[in-house]
């Protein structure tokens, strides 16, 4: 028994299929009971009609309220334990979802579609960001994570649930789940999955969605492991005071010597107080 999660803005030309897509995979699964929940988000277009059309149920948000806010509600509404969510757009291959379910019946936690291939290929600029929100998330997790946020992704939903309070309603929802399982122990597997062109324009701010990510694994960062935070800052003063030393020795720049001795002072500071944070949450999670 599984439910299929789908959030939808503005999809009407590609909802049909991806949900056509989701009904002949789960026929070749042989999964006697499902659902398809779309969660239409204030679409102006004809999405919800497109998807009604398809033999999907759907939920509607009266306004655009934002990409994890629609995956939570439709968690919340879903009637199965087992979830799989994926995107409208067409651009996640459903048709390899049995890879995945397969290796989620292992026992892993969470199966995540890691996207590959051509059509997954991006800009300097956006290859640049995302591998710094890779490696700031890696930093934090202690593990190596090949696709952070992938839209393609099977869990239990009294799991997930668990998170909620922490999980981002806004584009980020799929980095903070990641997050959220992986820096709380749990089992989480990734499968290479195609990647396939999108339908339709892509919805993504590419600067805005990106600062808001980086805020909120800074964020989530804080709470989960409070010391590397302050680490990774503490690590930023060293590395500027060892260029102000650089600069005092070679150049005879007096103010680059007291460079190096503010950032050293201030990353002691930083330390002390990132292992009093980590202290303060052992003891409120006990």
């Amino acid at each position: 028994m599984i439910s299929i999660i789908i959030p939808a803005f503005n999809e009407e030309e590609s909802i049909a299929q991806t949900i056509k897509d989701v009904h002949s995979t789960l026929k070749i699964l042989k999964i006697p009971d499902y659902e398809v929940l779309v969660v239409n988000d204030g679409s102006i277009d004809k999405t919800k009609q497109e998807a009604e059309k398809s033999n999907a149920t759907v939920i509607s948000n009266p306004q655009n309220s934002g990409y994890g806010f629609s995956l939570k509600k439709g968690i919340e509404k879903a009637k199965y334990e087992t979830i799989i969510i994926t995107d409208a757009d067409g651009t996640y291959p459903f048709n390899e979802v049995p890879n995945l379910y397969k290796e989620f019946s292992k026992g892993f936690d969470m199966v995540v579609g890691q996207r590959t291939g051509e059509n997954f290929r991006e800009s300097l600029m956006k290859s640049s960001l995302r591998s710094l929100l890779k490696f700031v998330v890696e930093f934090a997790a202690g593990k190596r994570i090949p696709d952070i946020n992938s839209g393609m992704r099977i869990f239990k939903k009294k799991t997930i649930k668990e998170y909620f309070p922490q999980l981002c309603e806004t584009f980020s929802f799929t980095t903070s789940a990641t997050l959220a399982y992986m820096m709380n122990g749990k089992f989480v597997s990734f499968i290479p999955i195609g990647y396939k062109k999108r339908k339709g324009k892509s919805k993504v701010n590419l600067f805005k969605d990106s600062f808001r990510t980086i805020l909120y694994i800074l964020q989530s960062v804080s709470y989960y492991n409070p010391l590397k935070i302050f680490i990774l800052f503490a690590a930023t003063c060293i590395i500027l005071s060892f260029i102000g030393f650089m600069a005092s020795l070679f150049f005879g720049l007096t103010s680059g010597f007291y460079l190096g001795i503010g950032g050293l002072l201030v990353s002691l500071i930083i330390i002390s107080i990132g292992l009093l944070a980590d202290i303060l949450k052992q003891i409120l999670n006990k």
